[in-house]
Formats: structure tokens, sequence, C-alpha cells
């Protein structure tokens, strides 16, 4: 099995216009959508919805009046004052320690699992898409990750060896979710001051992580002198430049009609994104 992981040291780069593109070019993968603070592939496959599950990752104290004596052993415990005058569990300041439940000598704290998200199994054209959705202001963003990557994994088999991750943006715990254990990563950047900053970032994770790595630039022709920045760095460190797209509307239009840029058009863009498809395949190999 090989896994590419099409990761931006931020976002708005056009990182999933391009990962749908690329599963359209593949046409027989597994394909992941990892970024599940946003996930928003789904808006370019159409995915029919085959499956849904809960996915669990916390726990959240939860004071029961009838037992409570009031000790206040809880609240004096409690380092994120989750727990109010009136000895009740503020959900959105509780961070699922535990302390409090242990501590309870009343036994009075229960320290219930809750559901933090869903996570589905789809059917697309171009293969099975397992992508999810998390809570608002939920956490473990990474453990979920990782776990829709297992998911993947085990749908591989032949001819479906190959799995896409559209990744998340960034450097946090998502994006080492989503590199580790890759065979390459594929950094989407952008030619400009904040583009540059972060490509050197999130390359400095996937050399402490090992993952082969290559770089595409999105929109190069917008500013020359910081395309040749980003194609200096590349030199510098010895990182495949796999390819660079000009800036189109048809980027945008292909997401308002709910189609990869490389089926809604035929223009410079999506002829560079079949080239760059076509040198990271060659990387892969």
């Amino acid at each position: 099995m090989k896994e590419l992981s099409i990761i931006s040291g931020k976002g708005g780069t056009g990182k999933t216009s391009l990962a749908g593109s690329f599963v359209s070019l593949a046409g027989n993968s597994v394909i992941t959508d990892c970024d599940v603070d946003a996930a928003n592939l789904s808006l370019i496959l159409n995915p029919e919805l085959k499956e849904e599950h809960d996915f669990i990752a916390s726990r959240e104290a939860f004071i029961h009046r009838d037992k409570c004596t009031e000790c206040g052993l809880c609240r004096e415990l409690c380092r994120f004052g989750a727990i109010s005058e009136d000895f009740h569990v503020d959900p959105l300041e509780c961070e699922g320690c535990g302390v409090c439940y242990h501590a309870c000598p009343e036994e009075a704290i229960s320290f219930d699992e809750v559901v933090s998200g869903q996570w589905f199994l789809s059917d697309t054209t171009y293969g099975p898409l397992v992508h999810a959705r998390l809570g608002v202001a939920e956490e473990n963003s990474g453990k979920l990750v990782t776990m829709l990557r297992q998911k993947a994994g085990e749908l591989t088999q032949y001819p479906k060896d190959l799995v896409i991750n559209d990744g998340p943006p960034g450097i946090g715990c998502p994006v080492i979710a989503a590199l580790g254990g890759a065979t390459a990563a594929l950094i989407i950047t952008e030619p400009t001051i904040s583009g540059i900053h972060d490509l050197e970032r999130i390359f400095s994770v996937c050399q402490h992580f090992k993952v082969h790595t290559m770089v595409c630039i999105n929109r190069f022709d917008l500013d020359e002198e910081n395309t040749e920045q980003i194609k200096d760095f590349c030199r510098q460190r010895s990182i495949t430049l796999a390819g660079q797209i000009p800036f189109e509307r048809s980027f945008t239009e292909a997401v308002v009609q709910g189609m990869p840029v490389i089926e809604y058009s035929n223009g410079a863009a999506a002829r560079c994104i079949t080239e760059t498809w076509e040198q990271v395949l060659h990387f892969l190999d």
C-alpha cells in the first residue's frame, strides 16, 4: 500500500481542490479527508453515504447532587475551574482529566464518555471515501485522523493499493497524525510571505518524521519573486518540486459546481495539475 498525504503549512492554499483533482486522476484509490476540523472534500466528490459512526474520544465529569455532600474537595483539586460554587460541572471548562472523579469520597461524580463527532464511510465514483465531522469546539482531532487512516488502510486491496489523504493545514497534532507512516507528503504552498514561512515550518515537521516530501506551488504566477524564493528553498534542501499551477477562476467555479477542477476545466491549470500528478506518481514509484 502507498499513502500520499497532501498537506499545507497554512489554510487557503488550494489543497482540497488539488486533492480532489488528484483523486479524479488516480481513478481507483481509497480517499481520506483528514482535515476533520473543516472537512470539505465531500463538496467536490459527491459521496453516497454508506455508514455513520459516533466518534468517542473524551470523557466529561458530572456531579450527582443527590449524593454530593458539598465537601469542596473536587473544587479544590480542579485546576481548570470547571466546578461552580453550587457544584455543577461546566462542560466548556472541563478538560476530562478525571481528578474529581477519582478523588470524590462519596463517589458522587460520574465520568462518562462523550460523543465528540461522527465518522463516515461513503462511496464515490473514484473509490471509497473515509471522512468525519468533529463537533464544535471538540478536541482529539489527531486521534480522529489516526482512526480515519486506519479505516482507509483496511479498505485497501488490489487494485486499490493507493490511499490519498487530504490533510489538515498547519503543523499541529492533526498534521502529525496525517504524516506519520505515510509513503510521501505533498506540500501545497503559495507565493506569499506567510506561505513561504509556513512552508519552512511544515517541511521541518516532515523532516522530523522522515517522510519523503514534495512541493507544489499553487498560483505561482501571482508573485514571481516569491515563487523564485520557494524554488531556491527547494533546491537548497533537495526537495522535489512536483509542479507549478497558475491562478485560474476555474478553481472557485469548480467548487460551486461541486466537481474537481480537472473535470470542470481543460485550461492551463488543469494541464498543470495533470503534469503535477504524473510527477507525484513517479515519485511514489
